[in-house]
């Protein structure tokens, strides 16, 4: 055989690799590291997510939690309706306990954040324990309600009978507010 030929030939027989490793191989592997990184990039997005969806379930249970609470205290807090019903309860405390009934003065409310408070200024009369029932009967109430600005004074010169007054204040939630807080505009 002719030597250039076959010098041809062996040239052509050793450039075939190395030409399918230049055109095929490199490229293809170019394109299997730019698929690792991107699959690198992609788990590491995974596992973030896999953090927030762990985190979105603690804060759905605690959200879970708080709903429940302000739930309970919301019980606690009577609508603008149920005021008179509180008022009576107290008279009636008043009068079971053994205390004259009381004298009742409504002052305006005071709004506070989403709920409202409803000062009443009581005045009774009657004997200590009938008083310290009496007040003992309105700590037990279902509804929040404080009582501050108490003065105590004695009507008889034996101490027995008393003369209290102080304010007694219903908190209860504004029925408007809790619509507008309903139906925002």
């Amino acid at each position: 055989m002719n030597p250039r030929l076959r010098a041809l030939l062996i040239a052509v027989i050793l450039a075939t690799p190395v030409a399918a490793w230049w055109f095929a191989f490199v490229p293809e592997n170019r394109y299997i590291r730019v698929m690792q990184e991107d699959l690198r990039d992609k788990e590491t997005m995974l596992d973030k997510l896999r953090e927030e969806t762990a985190r979105n379930r603690d804060l759905r249970a605690a959200n879970d939690e708080l709903k429940l609470s302000v739930q309970l205290i919301e019980e606690r807090l009577p609508d603008t309706k149920e005021i008179d019903a509180i008022v009576r309860q107290v008279t009636d405390l008043a009068l079971i306990s053994g205390l004259e009934a009381p004298a009742i003065k409504s002052a305006k409310p005071v709004a506070s954040a989403l709920y409202m408070e409803q000062p009443l200024e009581l005045e009774v009369n009657g004997n200590f324990p009938g008083f310290f029932r009496f007040i003992s009967e309105v700590e037990k109430l279902p509804r929040i309600t404080r009582i501050h600005d108490m003065t105590v004074t004695s009507r008889s010169e034996g101490d027995v009978e008393l003369n209290a007054k102080f304010t007694l204040s219903i908190y209860f939630q504004d029925e408007r507010a809790i619509a507008g807080a309903e139906n925002p505009r």
